[in-house]
């Protein structure tokens, strides 16, 4: 962190100079093409060719600290050592006593590291460490500082070098504390950005995702390039109440995530008071909130608690309009911050303990809900049933970009996640139920009978507006997402490969999870060969077995089966009808190519696939053919005769 804070010193003021996109260095530099294209200023190049060595300078410092820190360490702790055994030969100590000094990782000014150390040992292990928070950069001035040639190694005379403040927060984690994982990360976060700077809005992104486009950085949910090809989702819920949190790439208001519910303007008096003289209280936003209930529900922090109406004042939208009536004057925000000073360091320490949330209602109803992995989608179904609305947003260029699985075992592992929604009691379903009885409705008996028997003139109908409604939606998610038809063909047969496989066992995984108690994991084993260690694609194209696989080459297995066993009956057939063999490979065809690239993925480049996965697979597929024919025998040449009777214009399935 303190490299990367020395790095930015310069890496700022030099985007800003120039104006850099995207703002990742990396993302920057790896750009094929012209870098002097629309850059105006003539010092661009040789600023340009310092800073990227500064880079390569900061990465080769970066890539050498494991091996620094480990070095310093082995010498603290042998001068740790020799400390000990002098001090046993000065108190006549049993020389055959081993000299037990703790393996410590050591930090630059020779103390201890207050987290995790490499040798984990008693208050610094993975699971037992105090909280940690150092200010990397102190808060910028409200004013502009303007740079000069003399400062730096690059010109920024009249270039605003102002840098955001930079803050490392670990927080506290003990032994018989839950510490929730990343939902309860956030919330320390919240709770030590609300005491060390306040800013009325958050933007959340995850550790492997990065600005794109710093000037579309608005307070709206935007998607990043990995959910580029699911506009057309994101379009359609932004016309109800808004687009779903996905977990990264959103703005939040910070009142919203305290719980709190919207604004009603019809109880809050619209005048605003001077904010330079009237203290904010809670009754200005909310004159039903009992003041003395907010240790309660936010904990013992006073500075916490006082910074909550400021938050909220400063997230009014702007009463620069007529039609808002619930908004801030131009002006009128708050006087700046005091600088921050040894109290307020202890305090926002104080609220990343571990014991801090207790007996108050963080990860209940504030802030990130626990109770579920899939921690982003319960908090931001939690906002909408208070009701606030989130409003999507796609620029023309994107706002963020990130990685993504890059093999298919990784993408199929994220879908089982969602199967702990149903247990957490936070879905829409348990919020609309008790006020809109909308189960009946959507509850329709099974029969055990296909909807279609036979095809007539009616249901071909259905199938050709069903049909043109799908190209027609398809045609939207081309033009919306702006990717070609390939990369949408790519999209809809993993959409096929996931629901027969991942999604699948997510429904199963929750009915067992809310019904029985049963827990599954779906666990990987990898399957690479040694040659493929320097290979850079070796990810790409490892394959791990998982029990995921098992549905979809079922499903495949059973369908090559059923065009075998048709055309068979076809053949053999005294009077063959072909037209029904042809429907009905028709529509194996169709999940076929669907499975397509799964199964060119599982054969690998050199037929590295378990050999269990054939073995299992070919006898499931096989007794569910049996099983069908048995249950479905062959009613021979009767009903085509029939069928040839009535003119052999009819189509059945089969």
């Amino acid at each position: 962190m303190a490299e990367a804070a020395s790095f930015v010193d310069l890496w700022v003021p030099f985007c800003r100079k120039h104006d850099i996109e995207p703002r990742n260095p990396e993302s920057y530099f790896s750009i094929k093409g012209d870098p002097t294209k629309n850059k105006s200023r003539s010092d661009f190049v040789k600023d340009r060719r310092r800073i990227k060595r500064e880079y390569d300078e900061f990465k080769v410092r970066i890539n050498g600290l494991p091996d620094s820190i480990r070095r310093r360490s082995d010498a603290f702790n042998a001068r740790e050592e020799m400390k000990m055994l002098k001090h046993m030969r000065e108190t006549a100590a049993d020389p055959m006593e081993p000299i037990k000094v703790p393996k410590a990782t050591w930090m630059a000014d020779g103390t201890h590291w207050p987290g995790t150390w490499t040798v984990g040992t008693t208050d610094h292990s993975k699971g037992d460490h105090a909280g940690i928070l150092q200010v990397m950069l102190k808060p910028p001035s409200s004013d502009p500082l303007l740079g000069c040639a003399e400062d730096k190694i690059i010109d920024f005379t009249d270039i605003d070098i102002r840098l955001p403040m930079f803050v490392y927060v670990s927080r506290e984690k003990r032994p018989g504390y839950d510490h929730n994982k990343k939902a309860g990360a956030m919330n320390a976060l919240v709770r030590a950005s609300a005491v060390l700077s306040n800013g009325p809005f958050i933007l959340n992104l995850d550790c492997d995702h990065y600005i794109y486009n710093c000037k579309a950085t608005l307070l709206i949910d935007m998607p990043t390039t990995i959910l580029s090809s699911f506009d057309g989702n994101m379009r359609a819920l932004d016309g109800v109440q808004g687009p779903v949190y996905v977990g990264t790439g959103c703005m939040f208001r910070r009142f919203a995530l305290y719980g709190f519910d919207p604004p009603q303007p019809d109880k809050i008096a619209q005048t605003v008071p001077d904010p330079e003289t009237h203290a904010l209280r809670p009754n200005d936003f909310d004159p039903d909130l009992d003041v003395n209930l907010l240790p309660k529900r936010f904990g013992n922090s006073t500075i916490l608690s006082d910074s909550i109406p400021i938050a909220e004042f400063q997230g009014r939208p702007l009463a620069d309009h007529p039609m808002v009536k619930y908004g801030r004057p131009p002006g009128a925000l708050r006087v700046p911050r005091e600088p921050l000073d040894a109290t307020t360091v202890a305090e926002a320490v104080s609220v990343i303990s571990c014991w801090y949330e207790d007996k108050t209602e963080w990860g209940d109803r504030v802030g990130w809900i626990y109770g579920s992995v899939t921690e982003d989608v319960v908090t931001g179904y939690r906002m909408h049933n208070r009701g606030w609305r989130s409003v999507y947003c796609i620029t023309k260029r994107d706002a963020f970009r990130g990685s993504a699985p890059i093999n298919l075992t990784d993408r199929l592992h994220q879908a089982p996640a969602a199967s702990c929604l149903p247990q957490c009691g936070h879905l829409p379903i348990h919020f609309h139920i008790p006020h809109r009885i909308l189960l009946p409705p959507c509850s329709v008996p099974l029969s055990g009978q296909f909807i279609v028997q036979t095809l007539d003139v009616l249901f071909l109908i259905y199938l050709l507006l069903i049909t043109l409604c799908l190209i027609g939606l398809a045609i939207l998610e081309v033009k919306w997402s702006g990717i070609g038809l390939e990369e949408w063909w790519r999209n809809e047969q993993f959409w096929l490969i996931s629901g027969t496989s991942a999604h699948l066992a997510a429904v199963l995984q929750g009915l067992l999870k809310v019904i029985a108690g049963i827990e599954i994991s779906f666990t990987l084993t990898s399957k690479a060969a040694a040659e493929d260690e320097d290979d850079i694609f070796a990810d790409l194209y490892l394959v791990k077995w998982t029990s995921l696989m098992i549905p979809p080459i079922v499903i495949a297995l059973v369908n090559i089966i059923a065009i075998a066993v048709a055309f068979s009956r076809t053949v053999y057939s005294s009077v063959p009808q072909w037209s029904k063999f042809i429907g009905g490979a028709f529509f194996s065809m169709w999940v076929l190519v669907h499975l397509y690239p799964f199964a060119k993925g599982l054969m690998g480049r050199r037929g590295k696939t378990p050999t269990i996965v054939f073995v299992w697979s070919g006898l499931i597929a096989i007794t569910l053919s049996l099983l069908w024919i048995s249950i479905s025998p062959p009613s021979g040449g009767q009903p085509a005769a029939g069928a040839a009777q009535a003119g052999g214009s009819s189509f059945q399935f089969p």
